[in-house]
């Protein structure tokens, strides 16, 4: 069975190299959401700090997610690469604060990998998402 690609790219986003930021596939409006990290638009950081890049990150994945018809009650699954375990588990609170104010109480299965480095390298937080938009 062949199911259709719909690449999701912001209007004002440049065109990235080598990956998409997000694919919406069906039936059944899946949406696969590329590593997003801290940095902008236009791939500036203006935090090594692993709050602000959180906050970055999830704001970079809403816009894709809202792009593709989708709000954050869509997001089932979550994968997040950090570099920093102790920054972490010291910014949880914060983190959460974070989440409540872009999120809400959607809660999506996740998971949390600490791991030595990524690839763009002022990056300390990568989140990966997968959605499952409502069809109306």
């Amino acid at each position: 069975m062949r199911i259709e690609k719909q690449l999701i790219r912001p209007d004002d986003w440049p065109l990235a190299t080598g990956y998409e930021n997000g694919i919406l596939a069906g039936p059944g409006k899946i949406l696969f959401i590329a590593g997003q990290v801290g940095w902008d638009k236009n791939h500036h950081f203006y935090s090594e700090k692993l709050v602000p890049q959180f906050e970055q990150a999830l704001k970079n994945t809403l816009t894709i997610l809202e792009k593709a018809g989708g709000v954050p009650e869509h997001i089932c699954r979550m994968t997040c690469y950090c570099t920093n375990k102790q920054e972490y588990l010291e910014g949880r609170r914060e983190l959460g604060k974070i989440w409540n104010q872009l999120l809400g109480k959607n809660f999506p299965a996740m998971s949390m990998i600490f791991v030595s480095g990524l690839l763009a390298s002022k990056s300390v937080i990568e989140i990966e998402t997968t959605a499952v938009i409502a069809e109306e």
